[in-house]
């Protein structure tokens, strides 16, 4: 595989919203990126995305050679990976669409060009099948929006070999991402899974009338999501057992937690439920445009990602 210092061009193929994140992310550690997307609206996207995104990244510490004009657009896949040293895949979340397109970029590419899919959920072993070097394949999920969040979860499945998946473990960390290994595939990874079991509860309370949208929002947001940005929940527990740490919770504390379980909801998302869940969202935040909710939520990340490194 290409040795993670050894790569200088990056192709982006699906340049959608996470698609042209990555890009914004690539450019500013310095790497040229070659982006292909179906949309005659993407080169438009992309070039939005980069300029809105570059002062919080040139913030976060772009390298002094991160050019925010040195990529190109190609709208043929398989011409736009020729001579890519890493290709970063973004299509459309959907075996129907991925599988293919996979098929047809990786015909024309050298055994040791990682392809890695950014797939927030599909199985690594059945997005390879049928394509040249099935092995170069791995999932490499960010997190949204990749231009700002660390986290990138590399998966293999089985079929993926072990080089394949370090390799793209040492080109994530050397641009200055957090990646981390699953062992084995499971749909949804790792970190989006957790992210439902939240949400699934966080449903099940609205629909109880335990607490509104909003307050059962506010209950992350102003309690344990502010400790989960600094350390995950076993830590956090770990913690919460004082000097004696995660064995003493798990003799003291363990068993009030888990005597909750049972309770835990399996709620049925409902046409009316959904519609409370919307209006929910919408009275918490006061119909401000998506646009405007999403720019504060960066500059707080990238104030928060600055605070974490201080």
């Amino acid at each position: 595989m290409i040795p993670a210092e050894s790569i200088r061009r990056v192709a982006v193929i699906g340049a959608g919203t996470i698609g042209a994140s990555w890009t914004a992310w690539f450019l500013s550690r310095g790497l040229e990126v070659v982006a292909s997307d179906p949309s005659p609206g993407a080169p438009d996207l992309i070039r939005r995305m980069v300029e809105g995104a570059w002062p919080i990244l040139q913030q976060l510490g772009a390298t002094p050679d991160a050019d925010p004009a040195r990529w190109r657009f190609e709208p043929d896949p398989a011409k736009a990976v020729q001579g890519a040293h890493f290709v970063q895949e973004s299509a459309p979340e959907r075996y129907e669409v991925k599988q293919p397109l996979l098929r047809a970029i990786s015909a024309g590419l050298p055994a040791e060009v990682v392809i890695a899919s950014s797939s927030s959920g599909l199985l690594a072993s059945r997005l390879s099948e049928g394509t040249a070097h099935p092995g170069r394949i791995v999932i490499g999920h960010p997190f949204n929006p990749p231009h700002l969040i660390p986290l990138v979860e590399v998966v293999g499945g089985g079929t993926a070999t072990e080089d394949a998946v370090q390799a793209a473990v040492a080109f994530y960390r050397a641009i200055g991402k957090h990646p981390i290994i699953l062992r084995k595939e499971v749909p949804g990874h790792l970190a989006n899974r957790l992210q439902a079991a939240l949400w699934r509860e966080a449903v099940h309370l609205v629909a109880e009338g335990v607490a509104t949208v909003a307050d059962v929002d506010a209950a992350i947001s102003e309690g344990p999501g502010l400790r989960w940005a600094l350390m995950g929940p076993h830590a956090t527990f770990h913690l919460a057992g004082g000097e004696g740490g995660y064995e003493h919770f798990m003799r003291h504390l363990m068993p009030a937690v888990t005597s909750w379980w049972p309770s835990l909801g399996e709620p049925k998302l409902t046409p009316d439920l959904q519609r409370a869940l919307v209006q929910g969202v919408a009275e918490e935040t006061e119909g401000k445009p998506i646009p405007d909710l999403a720019a504060a939520r960066d500059a707080a990340l990238a104030r928060l990602l600055a605070a974490r490194r201080g």
